[in-house]
């Protein structure tokens, strides 16, 4: 008898952040064809629900989207109690949603600072301190949070997204060993990708094509190319699912050597 394939994440309950575009969307994609229900969280709630609507197309009823500004803690109160009452539970988690911004220390100003730092960790910090109490009777479960290699690799021209992207990454490893100690059986995992071709590139172009960016963007890379969005959606999977049951507080380079060198 042949035994029915089940996907890797059959049964998962996710919440997504930033889920209108880019990796937020591929990850989405990516787990609702392998079993997952998936609420999609943005700020763009119309483009969030255009994403559910084409997964639903695909997999029927597995997507919902909602509303949410991850800077506010009362949109975060009232998203997760939707995305609750929809997909019947909560047991993942991907912080995704995140900005660039500022420039060196000297010419970033104050108010750019703390805009970045609002979108890129507080977002994670809100995320997770009100999702765990609707993870916890879902568990196993898996919170991944995306900071970046440049959470690893400081620039001279980063001041501000240096600092936001670290502190997700230390963050993660905290909230792994505050679930570890209290007995939750939920992970906590930073991702940390280089540069990926989402929208978040075009504001890098200045003045240079999306060609001419992609290949300047390449040479910094060994591997010799830029990423794309289901390459970081890849590991979201593995990270969401069973599999990784044994990986928390760590950090996943996706970033085609670049920390290698």
């Amino acid at each position: 008898m042949k035994k029915e394939r089940k996907g890797r994440v059959e049964g998962k309950m996710a919440f997504v952040t930033g889920g209108a575009q880019g990796l937020g969307k591929a990850s989405a994609i990516m787990l609702a064809r392998e079993g997952a229900k998936v609420t999609l969280a943005d700020i763009n709630e119309k483009g969030a629900a255009e994403v559910a609507a084409e997964i639903n197309e695909e997999c029927p009823g597995m997507a919902f989207a909602v509303g949410l500004d991850v800077t506010r803690e009362d949109h975060w109160k009232d998203a997760l109690a939707e995305a609750d009452k929809a997909m019947g539970g909560i047991n993942v988690l991907f912080n995704n949603a995140g900005i660039g911004g500022g420039t060196t220390i000297e010419d970033t100003d104050f108010e750019t600072f703390k805009k970045v730092q609002a979108v890129d960790v507080d977002s994670v910090f809100l995320g997770c301190k009100y999702a765990i109490p609707y993870m916890v009777p879902h568990a196993p479960g898996s919170i991944i949070n995306t900071s970046s290699i440049a959470g690893l690799i400081a620039g001279h021209n980063m001041a501000a997204y240096n600092a936001a992207k670290a502190g997700v990454w230390l963050l993660s490893k905290s909230v792994a060993l505050h679930c570890a100690k209290r007995g939750y059986r939920i992970r906590s995992n930073s991702i940390h990708p280089t540069f990926i071709d989402t929208p978040i590139l075009d504001g890098m172009a200045r003045g240079m094509s999306k060609e001419e960016l992609v290949r300047k963007l390449a040479k910094q890379v060994p591997l010799g190319i830029v990423g794309e969005p289901d390459d970081v959606a890849y590991c979201v999977l593995y990270l969401a699912s069973d599999e990784s049951k044994f990986i928390t507080g760590a950090e996943i380079k996706i970033d085609g050597g670049i920390s290698a060198m």
